[in-house]
């Protein structure tokens, strides 16, 4: 017989989704999951935009034409943009640190994650764009940024939506629920 408690049996299990922990239990988790994605993405971002940044104090950054001018200083914009994104989240935990709003915290660093994820994307199309414009030809940038595109997409995109998809149909035919 269920007591109600979410804390106790399979009310609890249930809750965490097949883990046994409540719910600060899991919001810890998933706040050191965001810590740790965050610890990858940082030492990225700011290694790119330290890439891009030293460009522009290379010998033959003078070269750069008009069109390629524009894109290198839009790239050191979002560059710049995704590395304080990635760290926002810790400057709100934080401010809101023994405050009991962890799970605020953590949807907080969940939807700064994915802005630099979408930063960072960005990014790598834009500079693959950029080096290969430079240094072989304009079609050359552009079928580049299509390539490096392509597979961010299909990678970080499709390929989780579809593994997401796929697996939210099977829990829904394993329960008879679908």
């Amino acid at each position: 017989m269920s007591t109600g408690n979410p804390n106790t049996g399979t009310e609890r299990l249930l809750a965490g989704h097949g883990r046994d922990e409540t719910e600060l239990e899991r919001s810890d988790r998933n706040w050191a999951d965001v810590l740790q994605e965050l610890r990858v993405l940082q030492a990225g971002t700011q290694i790119l935009t330290a890439f891009l940044l030293a460009i522009a104090f290379q010998p033959r950054f003078v070269e750069l034409d008009e069109f390629q001018l524009v894109l290198y200083l839009t790239l050191v914009s979002v560059s710049i943009t995704t590395t304080v994104l990635s760290l926002l989240p810790v400057s709100a935990h934080r401010i809101l640190f023994r405050h009991l709003v962890k799970d605020t915290t953590v949807k907080i660093g969940h939807r700064m994650i994915r802005a630099v994820l979408v930063g960072v994307s960005l990014s790598m199309v834009g500079t693959a764009m950029l080096v290969f414009d430079f240094v072989v030809s304009r079609e050359a940038g552009i079928l580049a940024a299509a390539a490096v595109g392509t597979i961010v997409l299909l990678l970080g995109l499709v390929v989780p939506l579809v593994v997401r998809t796929t697996m939210s149909r099977r829990e829904s035919r394993d329960t008879g629920k679908g």
